[in-house]
């Protein structure tokens, strides 16, 4: 069975620096890349999120759509909850906005792609890879919900970087700077398809010298290219052999356009890593890393190589996502379900998830290091699980 299209179903001293949110409220048209992905009918909004001034601006962006009052953006008993959504997985991601106000905003600390997670900007997203771990929480439909007050999550991390003060400690985040991811539950890069949370943040780590912003991305949006990040935002591509990919990233970038933008996006002022991630076990998976890596090798300048670090991450699945999967997209989990290969790993959040088997993971990652040593030398590898 193939993937489903998607038409499948419907001053280090202040604060935060002046210059960091956006001084026109009002985004711009939509763009050709936002067109494809979006066509709003329905935003789910919180009084005080449609009242603000990103609220207002993103509600103009979409003047037909149908504006929907709720008290809460967690609990939306026609949204989330409601099984019947799971045949319209795609669709809802298309179709439907949440705007909220983030009420907790909370740093926590990380040490693998981050030294701390921000309190992001939004949850949720567009596209629809098959292993998200983000729907787990809402159950049935993961539309993008945007949070409109930028301001205080801004204002929040100002302080805590300022707390922080210099780093004198190398880690493998960074051996300088305090690294903070500020998209654990969304893409930023789609994100800033439709409002300006991404390039506040953005203009805000600019300002801060001991600081950097993190995020992954599968989306190549080149509207980031005129943001001037100056050095202290870090944009990670996660990429995976595009047969793979194909599959299990519905609506995303492909994955050599992922890889010919790092180019661009270094030359634009960022630092720009990769994800090698998920890597999903199946017969031939080193063949088709290795094929990938030697791409890589070929097409990438030595400029981004000199940069360049990454991650890599073998599969997590989760049971409750598995069974939501086959309602959508069922061939997508011949590869992610593997009960042969598969144990219960029970997440710090209390879920019950699974992983590869110790017998397997373990000789899995190695034979990841092997590849990367032997077809991408230069692609410092800064932690595998």
């Amino acid at each position: 069975m193939p993937p489903p299209s998607d038409d499948h179903t419907a001053g280090q001293g202040a604060l935060f620096p002046a210059e960091a949110l956006s001084p026109h409220p009002e985004p711009s048209p939509p763009s050709s890349a936002a067109a494809r992905l979006f066509d709003i009918r329905e935003i789910y909004a919180e009084p005080d999120a449609a009242a603000s001034p990103r609220g207002r601006a993103v509600l103009d962006r979409f003047p037909d759509a149908r504006v929907i009052e709720v008290d809460s953006h967690w609990r939306i008993p026609h949204l989330h909850g409601n099984e019947g959504n799971v045949e319209r997985w795609v669709r809802v991601k298309t179709e439907t906005l949440v705007l909220g106000v983030r009420k907790t905003l909370t740093v926590r600390p990380n040490g693998r792609s981050a030294d701390w997670i921000a309190p992001g900007a939004s949850n949720g997203c567009a596209m629809a890879c098959a292993y998200c771990y983000v729907p787990r929480r809402k159950g049935y439909a993961n539309p993008i919900t945007l949070f409109t007050n930028t301001d205080r999550i801004i204002a929040h991390l100002a302080r805590h970087i300022a707390g922080q003060g210099h780093k004198d400690t190398p880690s493998q985040c960074d051996p300088k700077a305090w690294v903070y991811d500020i998209g654990e539950n969304g893409d930023c890069s789609v994100d800033a398809l439709i409002c300006d949370n991404t390039a506040d943040m953005i203009r805000a780590f600019r300002g801060w010298p001991t600081a950097k912003a993190s995020f992954a991305t599968k989306f190549v949006n080149r509207e980031l290219l005129c943001l001037d990040p100056r050095g202290r935002t870090r944009i990670r591509f996660s990429v995976m052999p595009p047969e793979d990919s194909r599959l299990l990233d519905i609506r995303s970038s492909p994955v050599p356009e992922r890889i010919a933008a790092a180019e661009d996006f270094l030359e634009a002022g960022y630092e720009v890593h990769f994800n090698l991630s998920p890597v999903v076990l199946r017969p031939g998976w080193d063949k088709d890393w290795a094929v990938l890596l030697r791409h890589m090798d070929d097409v990438l300048p030595p400029a981004v190589k000199k940069q360049a670090a990454a991650e890599a991450i073998l599969l997590t699945h989760n049971k409750a996502l598995h069974e939501v999967n086959l309602g959508w997209h069922p061939s997508a989990e011949e590869l992610l379900w593997r009960p042969d290969l598969q144990q219960a790993k029970h997440s710090q959040n209390g879920d019950t998830n699974v992983r590869y088997r110790t017998g397997v993971k373990g000789p899995a990652v190695q034979r990841l290091r092997e590849l990367i040593a032997s077809h991408a030398p230069w692609l410092t590898l800064r932690y595998a699980f």
